[in-house]
């Protein structure tokens, strides 16, 4: 829910500010909070003493790559659908969990994930005029983000949920200045599509009217990172990966209250095999889970 709030800032934002300001601005309210409210509560500054750094190098440009990724779809389509292709993500992360924690995953939740993947598929329309190469973006942000997180499974036995979030806002932090630095005079923006001008626009000073929004990014940000990086540090990361389909009403949600998006019958096809596919995975782990 923390997350899809940002989402939901980030693409209000996308069509007036470029994406590296926006970056900025939502990385300073994040370390705000994680600074004044999350390492107080959770253990204090000493947290941020960490024995691996490159993996917190590695698990920053993972991170980088799909947010980046995520936020330049938003700015050319709708959020749900958007929201939608991202989550092959759970699927890539129950695989990725096989392939590298050696976790198990049964016949039944392969099925699933089959059924997922087909699901993605009806969203992104291959081979149709409704195709765009944006669509391709939540599907890059996604493997991203799976990646991230088997990072965050291999940092949690000796790295707190807090010492990951921090990190995380400081490789944003320093990406953006850079990108300002060398692009953000905005020179290379030529306006021919909504996601390059967004990566590409040049810095403008803030309106005072959008600060509630940035705000609400650096919210997101900071609260979304801190509780799924506390997620995936102690729990299975086939078992955390479809909880987080709660995000895909909550994106439906904010397309037709913020956005006046609805999804076509297609969309809804897909919806429905993806959030499908979730809950069963959900319902199979639990019962694994009480099975003798």
């Amino acid at each position: 829910m923390s997350f899809t709030l940002g989402d939901m800032a980030v693409k209000s934002l996308s069509d007036s500010y470029p994406l590296h300001q926006v970056t900025l601005m939502r990385s300073f309210v994040a370390l705000g909070l994680l600074f004044g409210l999350v390492l107080p509560l959770t253990g204090g500054f000493a947290q941020l003493r960490t024995r691996r750094p490159v993996i917190h190098v590695v698990r920053g440009g993972f991170m980088l790559g799909a947010n980046m990724a995520f936020f330049l779809a938003l700015a050319a389509m709708p959020i749900a659908d958007a929201t939608a292709i991202f989550f092959i993500s759970p699927m890539v992360i129950a695989v990725f969990s096989v392939i590298f924690l050696s976790e198990t995953v049964g016949p039944r939740r392969w099925a699933a994930i089959a059924v997922g993947f087909l699901g993605v598929l009806i969203m992104i329309r291959p081979g149709t005029d409704a195709f765009s190469i944006v669509a391709l973006l939540p599907l890059l942000a996604a493997v991203c983000y799976a990646s991230l997180h088997m990072m965050t499974r291999r940092l949690g036995a000796t790295d707190s949920a807090a010492t990951m979030a921090v990190y995380m806002q400081m490789a944003f932090l320093m990406f953006s200045l850079l990108v300002g630095a060398s692009i953000g005079d905005g020179r290379l923006d030529t306006g021919t599509h909504a996601s390059l001008s967004f990566l590409l626009r040049a810095w403008v000073w803030p309106d005072p009217a959008d600060a509630f929004l940035f705000l609400l990014t650096g919210f997101g940000s900071a609260i979304g990172g801190f509780l799924i990086s506390q997620a995936y540090r102690s729990c299975e990361a086939a078992l955390i990966a479809p909880l987080e389909y709660v995000a895909m009403p909550m994106a439906i949600f904010w397309g037709y209250v913020v956005f006046a998006e609805w999804p076509d019958r297609i969309a809804w096809l897909g919806f429905l095999l993806i959030v499908g596919s979730g809950i069963f995975m959900i319902w199979r782990e639990t019962q694994l889970r009480q099975s003798p």
